[in-house]
């Protein structure tokens, strides 16, 4: 199952939700592979730490998908062991950005899907985290992927801004990916004292969107697995949060 995290929106968790659904996956036993197609490489820094960039990332991959060399290497070429049993990562790299241009102009947009294509007797599960733009990078992985989960913060602009969200992977599943779903949104950072979050939840149901549960709840733990390159189901297995994220990944289908 391909998944693809997507929000237009920054700040709303797509790293965090990435990097613990595909540690779980891989804790429960599936061969998981992490694609951060997102500059910032939040994701890569989660889950394989901050050391030096490593050596072969996402970004060498499309740059060799801008050459013409008779012999290419293999997406598994890019791809690094994570410290985590059953977690592979192909990392990001502040040089995606300056390649973003040449890929746009020259429509390789189908490159991503071709090589996970290669690669889909190697892995159960793969999870791409996008940028914060519904840029090259976001338009890959969304053509790439089978499934499609939206963080949502609960803020009245991030309700907004869905809406357009959700048109554009319309747009996307009827020019280029028949088979993308939206699986569900997720709600992130919740608080449930607070009423203008319940209010907007309630209302996008209301319409008739998916909303997953359990809703994520906001928490100091979350950024303390970041600061240690740690997911949460690695870090503090019994943690309230980690429970909700293994009740959400029980709950998608496959």
């Amino acid at each position: 199952m391909r998944r693809v995290i997507f929000n237009q929106k920054g700040g709303v968790g797509k790293s965090t939700i990435t990097c613990n659904l595909a540690a779980i996956s891989a804790h429960e036993g599936l061969r998981t592979l992490v694609i951060d197609l997102d500059s910032q490489a939040n994701t890569t820094y989660d889950l394989l730490g901050r050391a030096e960039e490593p050596d072969s990332t996402l970004a060498d991959f499309f740059d060799q998908v801008l050459s013409f060399r008779l012999h290419q290497r293999p997406l598994s070429d890019f791809i690094h062991a994570s410290p985590f049993p059953r977690l592979h990562v192909m990392p990001a790299s502040r040089a995606l950005e300056e390649l973003r241009g040449k890929l746009e102009s020259r429509y390789k947009i189908y490159k991503l899907r071709e090589a996970l294509d290669e690669l889909a007797d190697d892995y159960d599960a793969v999870y791409m985290d996008t940028p914060p733009a519904l840029n090259f990078y976001t338009r890959s992985a969304l053509i790439a992927a089978e499934r499609c989960l939206i963080p949502f913060d609960c803020d009245d602009f991030s309700r907004h801004a869905l809406y357009d969200l959700l048109d554009a992977l319309m747009e996307i599943r009827e020019d280029h990916n028949p088979e993308l779903t939206i699986e569900g949104i997720i709600v992130n950072q919740y608080n449930a004292r607070a009423n203008v979050l319940r209010k907007a939840v309630d209302e996008l149901e209301s319409e008739g969107h998916s909303i997953l549960r359990p809703y994520i709840t906001a928490s100091v733990k979350v950024k303390e697995a970041h600061d240690r390159a740690t997911p949460l189901i690695h870090l503090a297995p019994r943690h309230k949060v980690t429970g909700q994220y293994r009740e959400l990944f029980s709950a998608l289908d496959g």
